[in-house]
């Protein structure tokens, strides 16, 4: 598949609606995340755009609610802005507390018919396990101080995510999520064992 400017316009949105946001509790600019995500979502057989979605997947959510929904749907189409806002847990600020958002952002997954919408998230939850991964081999169990829910409960709802994904989306990234969630909980797991 070949890209085309659409895609680059996106890239800009994206650079544009997280100026300046990092990852929790790093140095590291939160575009890497949505470059992660979409690249992901491209080496799995992504078209544009699912490509486009995976870039401003968070862009709902994190930088601007219901108005950024309504601008993405005017600059990207509807098919890219329905995915975006299903791959959003929250388009309200301040956030509902994060525990019933995880549990409504599940519920959500159990039904979504759109297997687009599963592709790109599990992209997104997949890039998130391998980044608490390489913190987590990095700086131990203080890598979950950063999540507003404790470590049982961030793994815990990363398992959930991979079995949601595994049983609706039957292929990969899903696959890959589950390898992932598993290396996880062994290295956590083995941690409060020693």
């Amino acid at each position: 598949m070949v890209l085309t400017s659409r895609f680059d316009q996106a890239l800009q949105y994206a650079v544009l609606a997280h100026a300046g946001q990092m990852k929790k509790s790093t140095e590291v600019p939160y575009i890497s995340h949505l470059l992660i995500v979409a690249g992901m979502a491209l080496e799995y057989g992504a078209d544009e755009d699912e490509a486009i979605a995976a870039l401003l997947h968070d862009a709902v959510e994190d930088a601007g609610g219901k108005g950024r929904a309504a601008d993405i749907r005017q600059r990207f189409g509807s098919r890219v802005a329905d995915i975006v806002i299903n791959c959003s847990d929250t388009d309200v600020t301040p956030k509902p507390p994060a525990a019933e958002r995880k549990r409504a952002y599940l519920a959500h997954l159990q039904f979504e018919p759109d297997t687009s919408v599963l592709f790109v998230s599990a992209c997104d939850k997949l890039a998130n396990v391998r980044s608490i991964l390489k913190d987590y081999r990095a700086i131990g169990s203080s890598v979950f101080e950063r999540f507003n829910v404790g470590k049982t409960e961030t793994l815990t709802y990363y398992q959930d995510l991979a079995q949601t994904f595994v049983r609706r989306l039957k292929r990969d990234p899903a696959d890959e999520l589950q390898r992932a969630v598993s290396e996880l909980t062994r290295l956590v797991s083995g941690d409060a064992i020693s």
